[in-house]
């Protein structure tokens, strides 16, 4: 079975790679190989039944248009946000890639609308605020798609690339190795089968970073060290983030601590949204949040992370591992669920009861969540980072450092496995490109289908 192109992950990159691939060839032959389900298969159980039934691959991190597409579905439409793109291709370059992605989007059915561009007057007010309490507001026009529509819009494009352009796309084939002889990239293997290729493209998303790290390691693969971003997802009520939630959507807010110095930002917000799961490898939760673009699903609160960005030195090389095994402290203290925590009981080093929780005024929209102490979990430099950036989002909206605010852990964003790439993004080893989140180079949905675009113009290009 011998392939022009084959490409590991059916994710953002991974699909916008081989868009862009067969729109300016279509005699190439392109082989995408993915872990998890088509997208009509993509089905939570959990989002009905409240419970989870261990779906394998989880349905939630893997499968068609990969995790980020199926929780949320928001276009971040600034190069400043979403990763360091513009650090390998330039900012022009990647506002131009933006300008063409979000058009695909656009012309496949993703809202009109943009958040962020139509209340300067607020965005203003805001930002005041935000310059008052030592905070960076970053401003990011949106496009949100959201869960339920971004759900038909991905299925729109997964026919395109099968019925219209002609691609093979196997679900539920999770590569196993990469196939290298002197440095050069010749194949992949899959299930026991060998896919042969004159180039490969590692399209991974977070939930195969691991996995790619792994390979790296075994074919020499030249790698740095990255960041990895440790945090927890807050949740408040609405009236609390009107204000932002009316103006911009998303409030990317970046903080850096009094105490430490270090960087705390805000990410993935969702206004009316509800707390949700993922899971890594079957057996690590980490949590997460979505929304619905549907009034009539719409929830009473808002919930956005708050992530920590840690860098490493010589010789620690295992971020993504050091971010596994916090989240794990977590899962081991609840049986493998989320924990949750007021941040009133987090301030007083106590745990949350079930009891003080029923008396709230904030409900928790993660129904299996179990109430606990995340003082047992996270590390002190980083529950101090957490609780300072939460007494300066105070300042803009006033009612966030309630005693009532509700903290759920563990949230782990593993893109830590920052590969070295060449100007068109060759790997170290001959033939093997690699983009997107598992290479460490972008971090939501926009980036990296921009990055795909790129690297499908330029892998003829060396």
């Amino acid at each position: 079975m011998k392939y022009d192109v084959i490409i590991i992950g059916a994710g953002p990159g991974g699909i916008f790679t081989a868009m862009e691939l067969a729109k300016n060839d279509k005699d190439l032959k392109i082989l995408m190989l993915e872990k998890g389900n088509s997208i009509e298969k993509r089905i939570c159980p959990k989002r009905k039944t409240g419970v989870c039934v261990g779906c394998k691959p989880c349905n939630i991190t893997t499968g068609f248009a990969g995790a980020g597409a199926y929780s949320d579905g928001k276009l971040s439409l600034s190069p400043d946000v979403g990763g360091e793109l513009p650090e390998y291709i330039g900012y022009q370059a990647t506002v131009d890639l933006i300008k063409y992605t979000d058009d695909i989007y656009l012309h496949f059915g993703a809202d009109q609308r943009v958040h962020g561009l139509d209340h300067p007057e607020k965005i203003r007010d805001i930002r005041t605020k935000a310059i008052q309490s030592n905070l960076k507001l970053i401003e990011c026009p949106i496009r949100h798609m959201g869960t339920e529509v971004g759900y038909t819009i991905y299925q729109r494009i997964q026919n395109h690339l099968l019925n219209d352009l002609g691609i093979e796309i196997k679900f539920r084939t999770p590569v196993q190795s990469l196939i290298v002889e002197n440095n050069e990239v010749t194949g992949v293997i899959a299930k026991g089968e060998t896919y042969l290729a004159d180039k490969v493209v590692a399209a991974v998303g977070r939930d195969g970073s691991e996995w790619f790290k792994a390979m790296c390691d075994d074919y020499k693969v030249k790698t740095m060290v990255g960041k990895v971003d440790i945090g927890i997802r807050l949740e408040t009520r609405n009236e609390v983030m009107q204000e932002i939630n009316d103006a911009l959507y998303e409030g990317k807010l970046v903080y850096y601590t009094p105490t430490f110095d270090d960087s705390v930002r805000t990410f993935c917000s969702n206004p009316g949204g509800v707390v949700s799961t993922e899971n890594y490898d079957n057996d690590l939760a980490v949590v997460n949040g979505h929304s619905y673009k549907s009034e009539n699903l719409k929830t009473d609160n808002t919930n956005f992370a708050l992530l920590v960005s840690k860098s490493f030195t010589e010789p620690f090389k295992e971020a993504i591992a050091y971010g596994k095994h916090i989240a794990g402290l977590g899962n081991m203290l609840t049986g493998n669920k989320i924990m949750v925590q007021r941040y009133g009981d987090f301030l007083r080093g106590r745990r949350t009861t079930a009891e003080r929780l029923m008396r709230n005024n904030i409900r928790p929209t993660l129904m299996d969540a179990v109430p606990g102490d995340l003082c047992l979990v996270l590390p002190y430099r980083i529950m101090k980072d957490i609780d300072e950036m939460i007494q300066a989002l105070n300042h803009v909206s006033p009612g966030l450092a309630s005693d009532e605010t509700l903290l759920y852990g563990v949230e782990v964003k593993f893109y830590s496995n920052k590969v070295e790439v060449d100007k068109n993004f060759q790997s170290s080893v001959k033939n093997l490109y690699v983009l997107g989140d598992g290479a460490g180079v972008t971090r939501g949905l926009m980036q990296a289908s921009a990055n795909g675009v790129f690297v499908a113009r330029n892998l003829y290009n060396d």
